[in-house]
């Protein structure tokens, strides 16, 4: 029944059931009617049984209580920081479907990578609690802001900003898109939906998280090299441009004009090359090897 009601779904729960169901060899009957529940679950009529799944927002909208038997286990889904999904057709549940994120090896390398940088690192979900906290503890996550519906991830971007914070929101999902906006620096990930690219700041080709950080190695690395450049140009320029204009020529000192349209490209061709620089900055160390990431000019 589960299997049937995700068919049509995109959701990486969703898949995770029905590809389940594959795997058991379960021949899920045809569903119709499908309609994504945002932040709750799933709906769609299965042999002409009116059937859901989701969590414990759709309990509380149906007005739903699972039974003492199945409490007993799902309690203990939660506490391992699964998520748990019920099933339901008819207006019963039927049982319940526990359902673990994998964590992905590059995530937590991420994550040491951001603190490594000096910032705080918050996760916004729409999972349990106690889920959200679980995973935020084995990857290394400073803050968690569970439970938050799609609609209303702009809002917690808003909670996580105050004081003057600045944040960064990384998202792929049409969902993303508003909190995307209202970060001070819109993440997407390149694999992402078209909505969440046009909302982001920076696009990251790769679905690698560890390429946040990695952006933000070369945002500073650039602006460095701006600070640089207008120091070294505006040093120079205020020492070249009065002896050129011959404020020594009272002591004898007189620069010609074709030394002097050659001294005044002096400063172009050295900004130029310390910008070049950057092409030299290493941004990944992977597969025994460095691997460097040139900037594209704007």
């Amino acid at each position: 029944m589960a299997a049937a009601v995700e068919a049509d779904s995109e959701h990486p729960l969703a898949r995770a059931i029905v590809r389940e169901a594959s795997e058991r060899e379960v021949t899920p009957p045809r569903a119709e009617g499908f309609e994504n529940l945002a932040g709750r679950g799933a709906h769609a009529t299965v042999d002409g049984r009116e059937a859901f799944v989701g969590g414990p927002r759709l309990l509380a909208e149906l007005e739903l209580q699972p039974p003492d038997e199945l409490l007993a286990v799902t309690a203990g889904w939660s506490d391992a920081g699964r998520s748990v999904l019920h099933v339901i057709a008819d207006g019963k549940i039927l049982g319940a479907v526990s359902v673990e994120d994998e964590i992905r090896p590059e995530s937590v390398e991420a994550v040491r990578q951001l603190h490594e940088k000096g910032l705080r690192v918050a996760m916004i979900t729409g999972d349990a609690q106690s889920v959200a906290d679980s995973v935020a503890k084995r990857i290394g996550i400073d803050e968690v802001a569970a439970q938050v519906l799609p609609a209303d991830k702009a809002d917690a971007v808003r909670r996580f900003q105050a004081g003057g914070r600045k944040v960064a929101m990384v998202g792929d999902g049409v969902n993303d898109a508003p909190a995307l906006a209202q970060a001070d620096v819109g993440i997407a990930i390149g694999a992402g939906t078209d909505v969440a690219v046009e909302a982001a700041g920076i696009v990251l080709v790769r679905d690698d998280p560890r390429d946040v950080a990695a952006a933000i190695e070369l945002s500073r690395a650039s602006y460095h090299k701006m600070i640089q450049n207008l120091v070294w140009a505006t040093g120079y320029n205020a020492l070249a441009i009065p002896v050129a204009a011959g404020v020594l020529a009272p002591i004898g000192f007189i620069l010609p004009m074709s030394i002097g349209a050659l001294a005044m490209s002096v400063s172009t061709i050295v900004v130029a090359a310390n910008a070049q620089l950057l092409r030299g900055l290493r941004l990944r160390a992977e597969e025994g090897r460095t691997r460097g990431l040139a900037p594209t000019p704007a």
